[in-house]
């Protein structure tokens, strides 16, 4: 019995591994791809016509994608805020159009640690430019705002943000 119990094992198949239904092409990626590309063509065409509007300003490009001009400068301090440096800011946040978003009532005091707190990531980057006492107009695009969720509230999707900042203190960490 033991020996027909065994024979029935062996005699058995293995079964297959089932095939999958359906494929993936990785088309959706691709196109994604594409469209993010095309969002940010786009928003250079307009930031750079908003540049080019304001003649009366010279606008630096920073390395990470965004565009600044500075309405107040500071050439007396050299000390930049550094990751772990407590910053108070104020700020005003207005659309592409220079319509009013949110005002310095609205955003200020912010007290800020740098790259230790989550705060808009055009921001992040932008705050480690300025020196104490400045006051910095930046232009962002979507993509260093509020990206393509917006912020839920007055900001819509895919939307390029200016962002007057003025960094009012820098405590070291």
């Amino acid at each position: 019995m033991c020996l027909a119990f065994t024979g029935l094992l062996f005699a058995c198949k293995q079964p297959e591994a089932r095939k999958p239904i359906t494929y993936r092409s990785g088309t959706f990626i691709k196109e994604s791809v594409q469209r993010n590309k095309n969002i940010v063509q786009d928003e250079e065409k307009i930031i750079q016509s908003v540049i080019k509007k304001d003649s009366a300003h010279h606008y630096y490009q920073s390395n990470l994608g965004f565009w600044y001009k500075y309405d107040v400068a500071v050439t007396t301090d050299s000390l930049l805020p550094k990751k772990g440096d407590i910053v108070k800011l104020d700020f005003e946040i207005y659309d592409i159009d220079n319509n009013l978003i949110y005002g310095k009532a609205e955003t200020a005091p912010k007290v800020y640690a740098i790259d230790k707190q989550e705060i808009m990531v055009g921001l992040r980057h932008a705050v480690k430019l300025m020196h104490k006492g400045e006051t910095i107009s930046f232009i962002f695009p979507s993509h260093m705002a509020y990206g393509y969720l917006g912020d839920k509230q007055k900001i819509g999707t895919n939307v390029p943000l200016i962002c007057k900042v003025t960094l009012n203190d820098i405590k070291p960490e």
